[in-house]
């Protein structure tokens, strides 16, 4: 394969949702979402964290191995790039259980022969006390943290695109995106499911200060809205998908928290599109006028 990018979009798409607890009415959802990006042009889909489904991350992690499977054949099916933002998982990459009654939080990369291309395991556990009704949030609960960074080659039109993957609470640590970009990212995947208040406050500057640490385009696909556990918990997100290019500029955005449906829309339309591309040459030219891996003497 030719690393020659001229001339040649790539185009993206990030995926808005509000996955709630019915893992095959998500799955829907998925696939419609994925049908009309591939309409749309794109080459590459970016599901959010927790695209399955919202909370039961132990009952979802007994079908980690059929959730995959299906979420690569939709790759196959509609011949494009699916990242799976994440899906709870009972084993490490090895195959070892991980121990202590723990999962891992998985993102993988499925190609458009449906083979997988990479998974990453989240390294950053979200901690934090928020001022939301659940108060307190301790993801090393559930999940164990990934040990190593991941890139992933994307093969698009005869030119090679590296994805370094990431996912939510991974946007607060700049030196996990200056790592990708030191092994050659050009972009970098974010899928997650910002509480409302952290992301009210944070979640577009996250995104832009990454873009601007890396020189990356960063690819926001997030949760949004209410999301009704059943146990009566309501959960919320904060949604505003956004793809933000290298410079720090959001290049195209979902600007609410909740799924807008105007009138004559598809009832069944549950989900919320955004496109960009990548401009390549402009993103390396950026970087040769402000070479910052040239001038780096911390890391």
């Amino acid at each position: 394969m030719s690393d020659t990018t001229e001339n040649h979009p790539f185009t993206t798409a990030a995926i808005q949702m509000n996955s709630q607890q019915d893992i095959e009415k998500n799955l829907t959802d998925i696939q419609a979402a994925i049908i009309e990006a591939r309409k749309q042009g794109a080459k590459l889909v970016v599901l959010p964290e927790n695209c399955c489904s919202m909370g039961q991350q132990f009952a979802t992690a007994e079908r980690f191995d059929e959730l995959s499977a299906t979420l690569a054949n939709y790759a196959n099916t509609y011949n494009i790039y699916v990242l799976v933002g994440s899906l709870p998982c009972a084993y490490r990459p090895d195959g070892m259980i991980v121990p202590n009654g723990r999962l891992r939080q998985v993102s993988q990369l499925f190609a458009p022969d449906g083979s997988r291309v990479a998974r990453y395991d989240k390294i950053h556990l979200f901690t934090a006390t928020v001022a939301d009704k659940q108060g307190s949030y301790n993801e090393a609960a559930t999940f164990e943290p990934g040990t190593q960074t991941v890139m992933a080659p994307i093969e698009v039109n005869d030119a090679v695109y590296q994805l370094g993957m990431m996912v939510c609470f991974d946007l607060r640590f700049p030196a996990l995106a200056q790592r990708l970009r030191q092994a050659g990212a050009d972009l970098l995947s974010a899928p997650s499911a910002f509480t409302y208040l952290t992301g009210q406050a944070h979640w577009s500057l996250l995104l832009r200060a990454r873009a601007l640490d890396s020189q990356c385009m960063v690819i926001g696909a997030a949760q949004g809205g209410d999301h009704v556990y059943k146990d009566g918990n309501i959960r919320q997100t904060w949604g505003h998908t956004a793809i933000t290019a290298y410079d720090g500029t959001m290049i195209n955005n979902y600007d609410y928290s909740e799924l807008d449906k105007p009138t004559g829309a598809k009832a069944d339309k549950n989900y919320a599109l955004v496109m960009a591309s990548l401009d390549k040459q402009a993103q390396v030219q950026g970087r040769q006028k402000l070479p910052i891996f040239d001038c780096h003497r911390l890391a």
